[in-house]
């Protein structure tokens, strides 16, 4: 009986399109909290093995996955991620996102920015800046080093630690602009425990000297982090982070809101 299962499983199988099988495997893993085994992935999608391992090596290739050796895992890949920040980017989060950026800078008189995941950089989207402010590198399209910048730390602290480790696998994935920052995989792994514990992230010079930011990430229905809210103003300014912190969680936490998302856990 189990053999005529097995084999009635695998022929109907055999019908579905490599390209459905494919997306069904992506939805799979964007709904798990972290990375997950081939056997799970395959009772999961009720998929004989040999056609996930198969497609797990397609995918991995084309940067969708991406396998975890020391954990016998896989995850989602940058590929994926980078897909799925385009949507946003089409989908109208700047829509929702420029009127909360406006707000801040009007109440604060700090630049306003929101970024994405671009893999391992932080992209900008959007930016709102005061009436004779110095000029900050976080212009709309560019792109940064994530580990180094408030907007990219306050999304890293709320990735799985799989991904994180996936994405920063070793010393060779820091770069360095002023000296500051995070420079390895440990390093970076406490500064982050700590940002997501306190619910947003600080950067002062560690992109540019001088400057200093605050940010907070916005999340979707899984309380995965889609986009961040920042704000950067002078160092020498007579304002501290805490004074622009409640600003900027609360903004993120209203774009949360538009986007229908869901609240990480504290």
């Amino acid at each position: 009986m189990a053999g005529a299962l097995a084999c009635g499983s695998i022929g109907s199988m055999s019908h579905v399109p490599a390209a459905t099988r494919a997306l069904r495997l992506l939805r799979f893993l964007a709904t798990r909290p972290g990375p997950v085994s081939a056997t799970a992935i395959a009772e999961g999608l009720d998929m004989p093995r040999s056609s996930v391992y198969q497609l797990l090596e397609a995918m991995a290739e084309e940067g969708f996955v991406t396998h975890l050796p020391e954990d016998r895992r896989w995850g989602l890949g940058v590929a994926a991620f980078e897909i799925g920040s385009a949507y946003l980017r089409h989908d109208g989060v700047e829509r929702l996102a420029r009127p909360l950026l406006r707000r801040l800078t009007e109440a604060t008189g700090a630049t306003a920015q929101l970024g994405i995941l671009h893999g391992s950089d932080t992209l900008y989207l959007l930016k709102e800046q005061p009436p004779h402010a110095p000029t900050v590198i976080t212009g709309v399209g560019v792109r940064l080093p994530a580990h180094l910048t408030a907007s990219g730390r306050a999304m890293l602290a709320l990735l799985p630690r799989a991904q994180v480790r996936a994405l920063y696998p070793g010393r060779e994935s820091f770069t360095d602009r002023t000296g500051r920052g995070p420079s390895t995989p440990g390093e970076l792994r406490e500064v982050l425990a700590q940002e997501r514990r306190q619910g947003w992230s600080l950067e002062d010079g560690q992109v540019t000297e001088g400057f200093l930011s605050v940010a907070s990430a916005a999340t979707d229905h899984n309380a995965h982090p889609v986009a961040s809210i920042g704000l950067t103003v002078p160092s020498a300014r007579p304002v501290t982070p805490a004074a622009l912190t409640a600003r900027v969680r609360d903004a993120a936490a209203e774009l949360t809101r538009r986007l229908a998302g869901r609240a990480t856990p504290s």
